[in-house]
């Protein structure tokens, strides 16, 4: 009861329509840019590269330059070592089925080491969701335009961000002092407390993969990493009910998202329109995200699922499927990883 109370109660505001506004142009700009100039090929490259304005939103500008300059460059490297993936596998002939399995195996490794690297750097929001997310489905790329096309975008774009992250600083009176950020330095029981929870990322990324791709094989479902991306969504907070909580208002905000999507494709949408409507999302996404995780579930929904659309045209009915489908497999591995820790200690008391 107390996690459905959850998603009815709104957390207090933090002048959090700063960052969202910041998000919203970060994505705007780049997405209709090259839709003006017929390039919406590249979008999915600077939709990614937009992350980077997510990180540091509430931090002064010395420490938010730092943690995006971190964040936007980590996050080029994924963009970079999906891309390259998708190009070098198909030439050493690894195809179909095998290349899926080899996706999931490889997504796995960035959930667990990402996770690794963001809570090393104390990076905000923690964890691996969004790494995991560009690294499959850039890979999943079967026409990948030239590679130095594509890491321009996405670089232009997180520059952009880093640009309209300190662009606040303009005015006197948001001005933060620019002080040198103090070294991070972890304790022996942080170190312990990281690679533990890059582990509960392995696992909960590698099973939630391992049991789409068997489902989707089976039944025809595609894009397992949405399973992938929804099983950690649970392994961040602060106690196991708020974090079985998450999981519980992914699905729901998902479902209800999913209906606003339907409704606005009934419209069907041209692309300008599309660039629109995911700027908005952003900005929607962005400004509840930190105080109610199942209003901004449902704006991450449309925003997701209409990047896919504007990259790479598909039948809209069957990305509605997969996405209800793969995000139940996710959150319910998510939240059975959470919880089985304090099962078996039940069980062995």
């Amino acid at each position: 009861m107390k996690a459905v109370a959850e998603m009815f109660t709104m957390g207090p505001g933090n002048k959090d329509h700063h960052p969202a506004l910041r998000c919203a142009v970060g994505v705007f700009v780049p997405l209709i840019t090259l839709t003006l100039i017929g390039r919406l090929d590249l979008a999915v490259f600077a939709s990614f590269g937009a992350f980077t304005g997510i990180y540091g939103r509430n931090e002064p500008h010395s420490a938010r330059f730092r943690s995006q300059l971190r964040a936007g460059g980590f996050m080029l490297l994924i963009i970079l070592c999906a891309s390259l993936t998708a190009r070098i596998a198909p030439a050493l002939g690894i195809e179909g089925v095998a290349y899926s399995w080899l996706l999931t195996a490889a997504t796995t490794l960035v959930a667990g080491l990402a996770s690794v690297v963001v809570a090393a750097w104390r990076l905000r929001p923690g964890g691996s969701l969004f790494h995991i997310f560009a690294f499959a489905a850039i890979a999943s790329i079967t026409a990948q335009p030239p590679l130095w096309e594509a890491m321009l975008v996405a670089v232009l774009t997180a520059v952009l961000c880093l640009l309209i992250g300190m662009s606040s600083r303009v005015l006197k009176s948001h001005r933060t002092p620019w002080k040198r950020p103090p070294r991070i330095r972890h304790t022996e029981l942080e170190r312990r407390a990281i690679w533990l929870e890059g582990g509960g990322y392995l696992v909960a990324a590698g099973l939630a993969g391992t049991i789409a791709t068997l489902v989707g094989q089976k039944l025809g479902f595609g894009h397992t990493y949405w399973a992938m991306v929804a099983a950690v969504v649970p392994l961040v907070g602060h106690s196991t009910r708020h974090r079985v909580s998450r999981g519980i208002q992914r699905i729901a905000g998902t479902v209800i998202g999913l209906v606003l999507l339907a409704g606005i494709l009934l419209l069907n949408p041209v692309p300008w329109a599309m660039v629109l409507v995911i700027a908005a999302c952003q900005f929607g996404a962005e400004l509840f995200i930190a105080r109610q995780y199942f209003v901004a579930q449902v704006f991450v929904t449309p925003l997701a699922l209409f990047a896919t659309l504007l990259a790479a045209p598909v039948d809209p009915n069957l990305l509605l499927r997969d996405r209800i489908v793969e995000t139940v497999i996710g959150a319910a591995v998510g939240v059975a990883v959470v919880t089985a820790p304090a099962v078996w200690r039940r069980i062995r008391a």
